[in-house]
């Protein structure tokens, strides 16, 4: 299997994840039970890390800053496992047993372990077994017991299932069907190897071997968190996420960077795509539509990066918008109005700003009677109307042939005969293609442009069309521009991790050589509030709409004039 390919030799076992365990007695014994039910996590998290600061400076440990968190943490979450945890378990593992004390003597001589061959983790892992065997075996069996020791049974037993199962028979189960076969495989090798583990601990193991067998291993539990947007993999041991628009380091580690690499390969095998040194770096998408962006080595230098944009199972409309404070109840009056009257609109934004996101929900204004042709490097589009036609780009094969750019794409979708066309980002010289089709009779197109105010996405719209290699004068270019883009929406991700319309621009025609536009509705910035949200003021300028006349042809003029007015 991928996940064991590249591998020289077995890893030593992290010393830390032994220690833990012989930490964990001494921090229990000061806590009492009856304090503990009314202690909140706070306080008990402040309990764990004075303990494990005190034990380190009595041994002299070399622990970093990273693993002593790793304790902390370990130490809170065991020492906060209910009752009704340890019950199940005790009745799912038949004879599970409390864990005996382990004499303090013995942690001494652990921390010795860790001083002594802390530049050697091999020599670390030989002394730490040898102590184990010295050891009484029901006190033995606690250095393998705890979260840590999941891990070390799932690379010690992995190996040993792939023998005993089909592989490419278990791909194709059910989650549910071979998660049950897997369980009885697990718990034979548990007894054959004499490794020690909980009812829950074996059910967590049963997960992981089935993420790593059908899933995208170590990050199918971000996956599944509806809270977390976006995913970002620096390395098998830095996995940051984006939480309600702040990113945080999770606790997700992969092995090494051949786990992470195998993770990747299997992501752009599933789209016909491949990722390897002749082609380091990718753009795919998941199954459920999550876009993904992979860069490995000799490019990315620390190891394989990996970075997932969420698919969100929650249909974001304007309504919804409205009620997040993205927009104003007159802006949203006056999208609906763009939509439905086929005006051609360009949204602007940076990088996880929410372009895609408000195109999206412009959509939702599309006639279902209408035939749609969406364009993208990497489909992610969620359109709801029943007559829509997918394009998606294809890099070119191992010999350098076969590639299928956006252009080609967009050249091909004007004989397709489509009433809009959708392009996901215009970032190259396909721009100058897509605004003839909308100076030809597509109305009603939308497409994506990266870009900090609206004035900027015009002047890069520009710089892309001398991309495309077409020799034309700049004014031609902007009447170009003029003509075909009616509206520019500016979306963007403020500080306190908040996505808010901060303009909606009109573009008015051409007033000598610069292209004229006027701003309907602005966002004002006033303030911060206590919970440190940011105070957004939506500013009407009152203008009159150069779309008016459009609006007026399909009977939307009285409501466009009562969003702006």
């Amino acid at each position: 299997m991928a996940l064991f390919s590249g591998r020289d030799s077995e890893p030593a076992e992290n010393p830390i994840n032994s220690l833990r365990e012989f930490i964990f007695p001494v921090f229990k014994a000061k806590i009492p039970a009856d304090k503990l039910k009314t202690m909140p996590r706070s306080d008990v998290a402040k309990e764990a890390k004075a303990a494990v600061s005190v034990f380190i400076s009595e041994h002299k440990l070399d622990v970093n800053l990273l693993d002593q968190r790793e304790l902390v943490t370990f130490l809170v979450n065991k020492l906060l496992e209910t009752d009704e945890q340890q019950k199940a378990a005790a009745k799912d593992s038949g004879d599970a047993e409390k864990s005996p004390s382990i004499p303090f003597s013995i942690a001494a001589k652990i921390s010795d372990i860790i001083t002594d061959t802390a530049s050697t983790p091999k020599a670390a892992s030989a002394a730490m077994a040898s102590l184990a065997s010295k050891i009484a075996p029901d006190t033995a069996s606690v250095v393998l017991s705890g979260g840590a020791s999941v891990e070390a049974a799932k690379f010690k037993l992995q190996p040993m299932v792939l023998e005993r199962i089909d592989t490419s028979a278990a791909a194709k189960m059910e989650r549910e069907d071979l998660s049950h076969d897997l369980t009885g495989i697990v718990n034979e090798l548990l007894l054959e190897t004499r490794t020690q583990l909980n009812g829950i601990e074996r059910q967590e193991l049963v997960r992981q071997l089935l993420d790593d067998m059908l899933g995208l291993g170590p990050l199918e539990p971000l996956l599944n968190d509806e809270t977390i947007s976006e995913i970002m993999v620096n390395g098998p041991k830095q996995v940051y996420v984006e939480h309600q628009g702040k990113l945080m380091l999770s606790d997700v580690k992969f092995r090494d960077n051949a786990h992470v690499l195998s993770v990747a390969s299997r992501i752009v095998t599933a789209i016909g795509r491949r990722i390897d040194e002749s082609t380091p770096l990718c753009d795919a998408r998941l199954m459920d539509g999550s876009r993904v962006n992979i860069i490995i080595p000799p490019l990315a230098i620390d190891g394989p990066s990996i970075t997932i944009r969420k698919f969100s199972k929650k249909k974001i409309t304007l309504d919804a918008m409205l009620k997040f404070g993205s927009i104003s109840q007159e802006m949203a009056m006056l999208l609906r109005v763009a939509g439905r009257c086929r005006l051609n609109i360009l949204i602007s934004g940076g990088t996880g700003s929410g372009k895609t996101t408000l195109l999206n929900a412009l959509s939702q204004m599309i006639d279902h009677g209408e035939r749609i042709v969406t364009i993208e490097d990497a489909a992610e589009l969620q359109l709801q109307q029943p007559h829509v036609v997918r394009l998606e780009t294809r890099p070119a094969n191992l010999e350098g042939h076969g590639e299928i750019t956006m252009r080609d794409l967009l050249k091909n979708a004007l004989r397709m005969r489509p009433d809009r066309i959708i392009v996901g980002e215009t970032r190259g010289g396909e721009a100058i293609d897509m605004l003839q089709a909308m100076n030809t009779g597509h109305d009603g197109s939308l497409s994506t442009v990266h870009a900090n105010r609206p004035r900027e996405a015009l002047m890069r719209l520009e710089n892309m069309v001398g991309l495309g290699g077409v020799n034309l004068a700049p004014r031609a270019i902007r009447q170009q521009i003029a003509s075909a883009i009616d509206m520019i929406i500016q979306v963007s991700r403020m500080r306190d991790g908040s996505r808010r319309v901060t303009h909606i621009s009109e573009v008015i025609g051409m007033e000598g050589e610069v292209i004229a536009m006027q701003d309907l509705f602005t966002a004002e910035v006033t303030g911060e509030l206590p919970d440190g949200r940011l105070a957004v003021t939506f500013k009407n300028h009152g203008l009159r709409p150069h779309c008016l006349p459009k609006a007026a042809y399909y009977g939307l003029d009285k409501q466009l004039l009562e969003a702006v007015t």
